[in-house]
């Protein structure tokens, strides 16, 4: 199958099929397990952290990252569109007693720093204590400018804030500015990095921070049934989609770009192409094309998307140009075009 629906749908590479197959391990709950450690140490040290915990998804991963900040009663802010506030089951809320301050997104993806300063409460016993911002990049696709990091940093020091970085395609950000990781690293108190998504790994995401933050998160990976024992057959794939599959985003992107070329020629689908930056793209899609239809149809073809309006494209490890042109050859015999 041809799939645009998601970077997470990548297979694993040979090469970590056999990391996996031989990967030694041990016990990861009694810190036991080699390859697991390594990765922690090694991802720690290459981002600019004390420490790093493994975790089985993005989602679980930011989960902790706002427990271990956060305490009962506390509040985060973070954009109307963020992951972890629209997408992640409520979890900071029913599983954290954390409250989300949702902020409106701008159209670059930013958030304005008036509102968020109008947001944080007074200390008062009325209101929730505001204790953290988190803010996500690259977010739809768009990445945050580095000048933006570092007035986040400056605002949140302002405030006395700590700084939370939902970076589950933050390389993506990274390839794309032509930067080291740590350039955008460097401004936040904690961070994650899913490795499922567009490294390719099969599955797992990380949590870095101060090693007190990442005790704390250790812990609560625990209560919330996140142990994993012999979890090195997952992190070893985890290493090579850190150390082999960084580079290779820069073909993501550009076939991203090639994609939106061709689909802004359809009849009926409305692309701007200045907007795609990395791997994905947004499409508006005409109230006369039938989406359930055509996601039928393309099925049937072996291509899978998702409807909606915006329309979501993702490029990925699996992807290819030749895929592209069959995805595009498909769509306009299917909406009558070819």
């Amino acid at each position: 199958m041809i799939d645009f629906r998601s970077d997470t749908v990548t297979q694993p590479s040979l090469a970590m099929r056999q990391a996996i197959s031989n990967a030694p391990v041990g016990d990861d709950v009694y810190s036991d397990d080699p390859t697991v450690n390594d990765l922690e140490l090694w991802a720690a040290k290459r981002h600019g952290f004390e420490a790093a915990l493994f975790c089985s998804s993005g989602t679980q991963a930011n989960l902790l990252a706002l427990m271990a900040h956060c305490e009962r009663g506390d509040e985060y802010l973070c954009g109307q569109q963020a992951h972890n506030y629209q997408f992640e089951g409520g979890g900071a809320a029913v599983l954290g007693s954390i409250q989300p301050q949702p902020i409106e997104n701008e159209k670059d993806g930013t958030l304005c720093f008036k509102k968020l300063a109008a947001a944080i409460k007074p200390d008062d016993a009325h209101f929730a204590r505001t204790k953290l911002l988190s803010i996500e990049n690259t977010i739809n696709g768009k990445i945050l400018p580095l000048s933006y990091l570092q007035q986040a940093r400056e605002f949140v020091d302002q405030h006395e804030l700590k700084l939370h970085l939902d970076g589950a395609r933050v390389y993506n950000a990274a390839v794309a500015l032509g930067v080291d990781i740590t350039e955008i690293s460097k401004h936040f108190d904690s961070m994650t990095i899913c490795l499922s998504k567009g490294l390719g790994a099969p599955i797992g995401s990380l949590v870095l921070g101060d090693a007190s933050l990442i005790k704390k998160a250790r812990r609560w990976r625990k209560v919330l049934g996140g142990g994993m024992r012999q979890a090195g057959i997952l992190a070893a794939a985890g290493k090579i989609a850190l150390t082999e599959n960084i580079d290779r985003l820069t073909d993501d992107h550009a076939n991203a770009k090639y994609l939106a070329q061709q689909l802004a020629e359809i009849e009926g689908f409305k692309v701007n192409i200045d907007h795609v930056t990395t791997n994905m793209l947004f499409a508006k899609v005409d109230q006369t094309i039938d989406q359930a239809q055509l996601v039928t149809a393309l099925k049937e073809q072996g291509i899978l998307i998702s409807a909606g309006n915006p329309m979501r494209l993702v490029t990925h490890l699996d992807i290819s140009r030749k895929d592209i042109d069959k995805f595009i050859a498909t769509l306009k015999k299917a909406l009558g075009q070819g």
